[in-house]
């Protein structure tokens, strides 16, 4: 199996990144009042798109990651987040009510360091919808 700590912690990087950015905005940013109404994406009306780094990471921490059968996020349990501290980028990003334009820079510069990951680690970068993801493209990375 691949050494992926390397590439763990360069997720972890953007993911502090991140936090530390929507933590500073809050006037932009909102706060999340953790209602898991957008983790059901087919009522929300809106879909969650993963990246390979980020699920290599998720993989990492959790070992064995859940298939998705329904349009609810699988890891949505209980309406509480059940891997909130390994959420994907997407998930620090959204919010119910926020300030499109900050998320949308937040959600591109995001973008490009973990497609840096990619080329760095000489990985495929695969940006697809979480149910993909879960459900077909897990198999194909280690």
């Amino acid at each position: 199996m691949k050494n992926n700590l390397p590439i763990c912690e360069k997720v972890a990087e953007i993911y502090n990144w991140l936090d530390k950015q929507i933590a500073s905005n809050k006037n932009l940013s909102n706060v999340c009042t953790a209602c898991c109404r957008c983790c059901d994406f087919k009522a929300f009306d809106h879909l969650l798109f993963v990246t390979t780094p980020e699920l290599i990471f998720l993989k990492e921490k959790l070992k064995n990651l859940k298939k998705m059968s329904s349009s609810v996020c699988p890891y949505n349990e209980n309406r509480k987040c059940s891997i909130y501290q390994n959420r994907f980028a997407g998930c620090r990003i959204f919010f119910c009510k926020t300030n499109s334009i900050f998320q949308s820079l937040l959600s591109e510069t995001a973008l490009s360091k973990l497609k840096g990951i990619c080329e760095e680690f000489n990985i495929p970068y695969i940006y697809c919808d979480l149910q993909t993801a879960l459900n077909k493209t897990i198999y194909q990375i280690d």
